[in-house]
């Protein structure tokens, strides 16, 4: 009988360790590079990028070769998008809007078979061969919600309080602009906001999350936020332009 892949992210987090999700690998060339640096988790892009249901599976199985956390961000907390993206093989889901504890609650049950929840029974290539499939399937998704708007803040006490979810992240770009200051994740207003989920997170005795960058990622670590989310787009930017400007200095 096959062996059901053990999540090593999820046990990572479970062990009070940090996990990194790298956002936007779209294809499983490009998750088998940061598989290959060491990152814990790569997100496929359901909700903002181009990414199809064919891709997911080749995408898990590159991230399968490194022990990486393959999940996916489904455009909506709909159980039947869920169970869809994970019979494709996904080991983790993010879904965005995560607004009061019932719904926190339909996605901790979107994600487990019964009795747990009401994933639909089907189970894709991570069934194959597997002996009691359902109940280590139940023990190895990752199910990261996203705290995106004002009201979900406001709720957050009640959110946190929610079983069967690994951790609770916090997204400034959607936050600010429920806030009215779109496009200024900065301003803050925001970043208080930000600071008060993450308290509430932290003093419920949960997982928080948020996204970081070289800039921030400091402070959050202080903070004790262990589920980081990072966007490599920065570092390729950064990268180019240093290799730029040595060129344009030299020739």
């Amino acid at each position: 009988m096959a062996e059901y892949r053990i999540n090593q992210a999820k046990k990572k987090l479970e062990s009070g360790g940090v996990i990194t999700i790298v956002n936007g690998v779209n294809d499983g060339d490009t998750a088998e590079i940061y598989g290959n640096l060491g990152f814990e988790a790569i997100l496929a892009e359901g909700e903002h990028g181009p990414i199809s249901w064919d891709a997911i599976g080749d995408i898990s199985r590159a991230c399968d070769l490194w022990d990486v956390c393959s999940m996916v961000r489904v455009h909506r907390n709909d159980p039947s998008l869920v169970t869809r993206a994970l019979d494709r093989g996904a080991s983790g889901i993010m879904v965005p809007h995560v607004d009061t504890a019932d719904q926190a609650k339909l996605f901790a049950s979107a994600v487990r078979f019964g009795p747990d929840g009401i994933r639909g029974q089907f189970g894709g290539r991570r069934a194959l061969g597997v002996s009691d499939f359902h109940r280590k399937a139940n023990e190895n998704i990752l199910a990261v919600p996203l705290i995106e708007d004002i009201v979900a803040v406001r709720n957050i006490k009640e959110i946190a309080a929610v079983d069967g979810i690994d951790a609770f992240y916090v997204a400034p770009g959607d936050l600010a602009q429920s806030m009215g200051h779109t496009g200024d994740t900065a301003h803050p207003d925001v970043q208080q906001a930000i600071d008060d989920a993450i308290g509430e997170i932290l003093k419920a005795g949960r997982i928080a999350g948020t996204l970081v960058s070289d800039a921030t990622v400091e402070r959050y670590l202080k903070m004790g936020v262990k589920c980081l989310g990072i966007a490599p787009a920065p570092w390729l930017t950064a990268g180019a332009m240093a290799f730029r400007n040595t060129v344009a200095q030299i020739s």
